[in-house]
């Protein structure tokens, strides 16, 4: 029988990850997002529900994929907002007040639609294409109304309303953030429930959702600074300013935990939990493992800097039999693709593209490459060192020091360097066998650290923390008040600093 390793307090309540929406080339952060919810089924037998705001109509499909691709297990749930509200009937206000409803948009040229089995779900309407959103209808699978969405553009009022099936409006809000809001009361009810946020764009909606029953915590999983390192984050700038809104901030490096106070100052709520793996899976294994085969987990966007794997491993292929497999998808595969061909190494460089399994590459390859310009601390840099795939990694913010030694469990890299790297991955196939072996070794024991048991654990102590410090913040004394106090001293804390700069 399955025993739990989360404290008893915990296991009271129901757990939930939130994240805007499940895409088809997930990348790292949903990755993480997947396997922490595994983790948590399966090393203490409580259910974890996914819940989503994007407007997708091929959520069955979706699960079906990731059930088969062991993405999701039992005991894993994902709940779509639209999906759960077609699926429920919506009751009017307590209040009586009716909800004034709109006209449903009649087709016209030029509006966004979506279909599921041939029936619209989703009607759209721009003041031009790629203009402004101007109204979005949303349907049951049965025609009848669902909602409206109404907004002007020269006021920037909203309306929101929800329709029942006779198509009678019950609800009505002057913002979308008021029906989620709606939406996640209706979904917790009165049960205690642990929220984990792992998507910036919804942290900054869920920073505004405070109930007793609900203990939020929003996980930080890239840089906080801007790539250069010089200023925060612009689009993570409105929850930076206030991360005391919700009950546990988790970072996945005590050095990111050490920047983040000193750039904003003083909170008491923000704690260190790694990205975890699966200790127990074939990850461990090493048979038919291939010198010279380099691996690559990233998005094909500007931040990854593939081109930069691309060109090292050109240049070291001057001196060694090397190939690099790159999985993931992105809008540069067409910039990336006319790298490889310039470079003239259509035969050494694959763009794979979206892999469900490509984790399983780490256990036959000899190397993997990280060349972003920020990270958190990347799932697939542990998975790769618990399979002793060699990582040879720029040293960014935040994560490859963190666990890198270099020269002993991987290689470090100047941010940026190809020539540098280029050496290494030449350098790492001149290498004798055994002192390859060796690093392998070692960096199989550094990732150990991360394994999803102490990770799990990790996360059950903070949950009980955030919890114990939500009640203490809803004893008397206004919550507002506190926050007040604790932006003051923050502030404080940041003249002082400039004072001690500026002092000669």
């Amino acid at each position: 029988m399955l025993t739990s390793i989360l404290p008893s307090r915990v296991r009271s309540g129901k757990h939930y990850a939130l994240s805007w929406s499940i895409p088809d080339a997930f990348g790292g952060m949903t990755s993480a997002l997947l396997h922490r919810s595994r983790a948590f089924v399966r090393l203490t037998g409580q259910p974890v529900e996914i819940l989503t705001f994007d407007d997708r109509l091929d959520y069955p499909e979706l699960v079906d994929r990731l059930r088969s691709s062991g993405d999701v297990v039992d005991g894993m749930r994902i709940i779509n907002i639209w999906e759960w509200f077609r699926e429920h009937d919506e009751q009017p206000a307590r209040t009586g007040a009716s909800a004034h409803g709109h006209e449903r948009l009649d087709p016209a040229d030029g509006d966004g639609q979506a279909r599921r089995d041939g029936v619209v779900l989703v009607r759209q309407r721009r003041t031009e294409p790629g203009g402004e959103m101007l109204a979005t209808d949303r349907f049951r699978p049965d025609g009848t109304l669902l909602m409206t969405d109404r907004r002007d553009p020269d006021t920037g009022g909203r309306s929101v309303v929800l329709y029942d099936r006779r198509g009678e409006p019950v609800r009505r809000w002057e913002s979308v953030w008021a029906l989620y809001r709606h939406w996640l009361d209706r979904v917790f009810g009165a049960q205690e429930s642990f929220v984990i946020v792992d998507s910036k764009t919804v942290a900054r909606f869920a920073r505004t959702y405070h109930r007793a029953n609900v203990v939020m915590m929003h996980v930080l999983h890239g840089s906080h600074r801007s790539a250069d390192g010089s200023q925060l984050s612009a689009t993570r700038l409105t929850v930076l300013e206030h991360l005391d809104d919700f009950d546990a901030v988790i970072v996945l490096t005590s050095r990111q935990r050490e920047d983040l106070l000193h750039d904003l100052g003083p909170h008491d709520n923000i704690a260190v939990i790694p990205n975890g793996f699966d200790g127990a899976g074939p990850s461990r294994a090493s048979s038919g493992r291939r010198r010279g085969r380099g691996v690559m987990l990233a998005s094909l966007i500007v931040r990854k800097r593939v081109s930069h794997a691309i060109k090292a491993l050109a240049r070291a292929s001057d001196d060694a039999d090397l190939t690099l497999d790159v999985f993931g998808e992105g809008e540069r595969r067409p910039l990336l693709e006319e790298t490889i061909r310039s470079l003239g190494v259509q035969d050494r460089v694959r763009l794979r593209g979206h892999v469900d399994d490509a984790r399983a590459a780490f256990v036959s390859a000899d190397f993997m490459l990280l060349t972003s310009k920020t990270e958190g601390l990347p799932l697939a840099l542990i998975e790769a060192m618990a399979a002793g795939c060699i990582p040879i990694a720029y040293d960014i913010p935040y994560g490859p020091s963190d666990v890198i030694q270099d020269g002993r469990n991987g290689f470090l890299i100047p941010p940026g360097d190809i020539g540098a790297m280029s050496r290494r991955i030449a350098e790492l196939q001149r290498m004798p066998e055994q002192d390859v072996s060796a690093m392998r070794r070692r960096a199989r024991e550094s990732a150990s650290r991360f394994d999803d048991r102490s990770v799990v654990r990790a996360w059950g102590r903070e949950m009980r923390r955030a919890r114990r410090r939500k009640r203490r913040a809803s004893d008397p004394g206004p919550r507002r008040i506190r926050r007040l106090a604790g932006r003051i001293k923050r502030r404080l804390h940041r003249l002082a600093e400039r004072a001690l700069v500026s002092d000669p």
